[in-house]
């Protein structure tokens, strides 16, 4: 890949966060999540599954390694956020799995590892390999790092934060990561509130300008 074409991905990525940080993007339609099982799928859902393992979604997956048991980034449904046609890295999706395919190219040959050509070359790695591959491309003087840095973001925030969706909706549908992590529901009115304070007391009197939001007068 060229230097002007790592510019635009991660120009893309870093949009991309910033939109899902500030709720803009609406709840996935059915069409943006049903993504198809192409090279760029498989690719993009074995690199989350090595940042957050899950297990394997059916028998004889490849993709998803199953390394351990519950979901994992792919359950989440982080590749159906990244395709979302309201974010702007999806048109990049091709050239980022196809960076990651050519540096497990690069990794296997160096380690005389030989490559099915069935099937994304990331994707014919085994987890542990993955896992080492990983790792490397967030090496200090890596040319690639601050791409590799912002998609993991992204992953996160797929898995954690269930951050394509309302984080109610995400809660009333069983999302994987939020139910995994015991996330607490909301009160009946759809807000948080929590009455007990993280170190037993309070740290600070209230402002007497305080609005009923909360917010600073």
């Amino acid at each position: 890949m060229t230097e002007p074409d790592r510019r635009s991905i991660l120009k893309a990525l870093v949009a991309t966060l910033a939109v899902l940080s500030a709720g803009a993007l609406d709840t996935p339609t059915a069409e943006a999540a049903d993504v198809s099982e192409s090279w760029t799928t498989q690719t993009l859902e074995a690199f989350a599954d090595t940042l957050i393992p899950g297990q394997r979604r059916f028998t004889g997956d490849v993709v998803v390694a199953g390394a351990v048991t519950g979901p994992g980034a792919v359950q989440a449904g982080v590749v159906g956020l990244l395709n979302s046609p309201e974010l702007p890295a999806a048109p990049l999706l091709p050239a980022i799995a196809a960076l990651l395919d050519a540096r497990a190219v690069a990794y296997a040959a160096l380690r005389l590892i030989w490559l099915s050509p069935t099937r994304p070359p990331f994707v014919d790695l085994t987890f542990s390999h993955r896992t080492a591959l990983v790792g490397g491309l967030f090496d200090p003087d890596d040319l690639d790092r601050p791409i590799w840095q912002m998609l993991s973001l992204l992953v996160g925030l797929a898995f954690d934060t269930a951050g394509q969706q309302d984080t109610v909706e995400a809660l009333g549908q069983g999302h994987p990561g939020l139910k995994w992590l015991r996330f607490p529901d909301p009160d009946a009115d759809g807000l948080w509130r929590f009455p007990d304070f993280s170190y037993g007391r309070p740290l600070a009197a209230l402002h007497p300008g305080t609005t009923a939001s909360g917010s600073p007068a």
